[in-house]
């Protein structure tokens, strides 16, 4: 089967960076489907992975979680699948990835595709929807209010992937006042066009924009990007007794200026449950089911921005470049090999 993969890690201009390559079909047991795989999209931990991690010893690495596809087969221990169903997942990073023409996912953290998409909207979904939702359901809890706090929530980089969401899923299934940042004209219009209520510049001293909103301090903050650089403002503007998430990957992240307020720091990994394979695996595929119900019903939207065809080492470049400029929104899908 074709597929995309490397030997050795290191920046994306180098022509072995990502390779056109040939790999041997997989077949699914225990609880895996194997998937035709119509089109994925490209998220930071493909960078991130590329960038630092080897192929096993003789091998390959093949990157890529975020899938849409068929499924061909199933295992022995698969419940609720049937060949022929659309399904959409982001998988395991401990398993190889879906930038191949078949791909093998736990059944439990897959889910069938939204009806209204199309392969590349849905393809954007997945992962950042996992992360969204885990951030903001299971770790910072937002149903859940702050004694004190203006029902809002802060989202440092609304633009992205997860932010784009995120700022959807605030607002399809709470009441809280969404606060999201983004330092370009057409960044800001687009967390305006997916909800937010207020638009903040996150090139800018951040505690100054929210006093200025004159709404008090928030409950909530959730920093998707660059927390190293926005840590300060944030210990600053926060509530007493608020709820602080991240999810990337600062060298040092110095907490103790929460401990005044008070504030619970919590970070979140979608990998975690597919890692530890723990007993609440399945809440993956419930909640990937749910975002699908919220896209049916015209609740939230696709966050595609960019879509390339085919899927190959070239495009995969291409796209991994704009992900490492830090200059993309939404997302990228790759539809078709």
């Amino acid at each position: 089967m074709k597929a995309i993969g490397y030997r050795i890690p290191g920046p994306i201009d180098r022509p072995d960076a990502l390779e056109d390559i040939e790999l041997p079909r997989p077949v699914a047991t225990g609880h895996d489907l194997l998937v035709e795989v119509a089109a994925v999209s490209v998220n930071p931990v493909d960078t991130k992975v590329r960038k630092s991690a080897a192929a096993p010893e003789g091998g390959w690495k093949v990157l890529g979680w975020d899938a849409v596809g068929r499924v061909i087969e199933t295992g022995p221990e698969v419940q609720g699948f049937a060949p022929g169903d659309e399904v959409y997942y982001a998988g395991s990073i401990t398993r190889d990835g879906a930038n191949s023409e078949y791909h093998l996912v736990d059944a439990r953290i897959a889910a069938k595709k939204p009806a209204t998409l199309g392969t590349a909207e849905a393809a954007a979904l997945p992962l950042t929807a996992i992360t969204a939702w885990e951030m903001l359901f299971d770790r910072l809890d937002i149903r859940r209010p702050v004694p004190g706090a203006a029902p809002a929530i802060l989202i440092i980089g609304g633009a992205g992937g997860v932010g784009s969401i995120a700022i959807q899923l605030v607002r399809a299934l709470t009441d809280l006042m969404v606060i999201a940042t983004a330092s370009r004209p057409e960044t800001q219009a687009w967390v305006r066009e997916l909800g937010a209520h207020h638009v903040l510049d996150h090139s800018k001293p951040l505690a100054e924009q929210v006093a200025a909103l004159k709404i008090g301090a928030p409950g909530f903050v959730f920093s998707t990007t660059h927390t190293d650089s926005h840590l300060a403002e944030v210990q600053q503007l926060i509530a007493p007794q608020g709820r602080f998430g991240l999810i990337d990957d600062p060298a040092t992240l110095d907490v103790l200026g929460f401990k005044r307020k008070a504030v619970s720091i919590h970070w979140e990994l979608m990998f975690t449950r597919p890692i530890f394979g723990t007993p609440d695996l399945a809440e993956q595929g419930k909640l990937l089911a749910e975002v699908a119900r919220l896209v049916d019903e015209g609740r939230i939207r696709t966050t595609l921005t960019e879509t390339l065809s085919p899927i190959n080492a070239a495009n995969l470049r291409r796209a991994h470049a704009l992900i490492e400029s830090n200059r993309a929104k939404g997302k990228i899908v790759l539809e078709s090999f």
